[in-house]
């Protein structure tokens, strides 16, 4: 399924690095998703699925242990709130990039999530419109995998 997308503000590439706003080419998996509790109701997926509370963060510190790992907030290094006051991550996918082979500074957070109004570029994610993501929630079950195309 081929469908628009908002993706990173520096574009699509193969070297990616923490914070260029790069888009990574290539295919990940899907390993599980974060949902905001009250929002977007009735989505359904066959991801994994964890409700995110105030304390879920994900670290995006290269230097810190952590690094590309769900955290618990507040954290000592950077980190990122899974619970978000806007809707970007009303629900979010976690994508197989440099999660299960990571690498110090080769990216972090890299998921697939709502979009931006207009969408917006995001800081290297995938991100769609509410109505796509619900259409293609049911979808996604481990195993899946997205496909950023150059």
């Amino acid at each position: 399924m081929r469908l628009p997308a908002a993706l990173g503000r520096s574009g699509i590439g193969t070297g990616k690095r923490e914070g260029d706003g790069v888009t990574p080419l290539g295919t990940m998996a899907l390993l599980s998703a974060w949902r905001r509790p009250g929002r977007m109701p009735g989505l359904r997926s066959g991801l994994p699925l964890r409700l995110a509370r105030d304390c879920d963060g994900w670290c995006d510190a290269p230097d810190h242990p952590a690094y590309n790992r769900p955290v618990r907030l507040p954290h000592p290094a950077s980190a990122e709130t899974m619970r978000r006051s806007d809707r970007l991550y009303d629900f979010v996918v976690v994508l197989d990039w440099n999660l299960r082979r990571r690498a110090r500074g080769r990216g972090s957070a890299i998921f697939l999530h709502i979009a931006k109004e207009g969408y917006q570029p995001t800081a290297g994610c995938v991100a769609l419109s509410p109505a796509d993501m619900r259409r293609l929630a049911p979808f996604l079950k481990r195993g899946t995998r997205l496909r950023v195309l150059g």
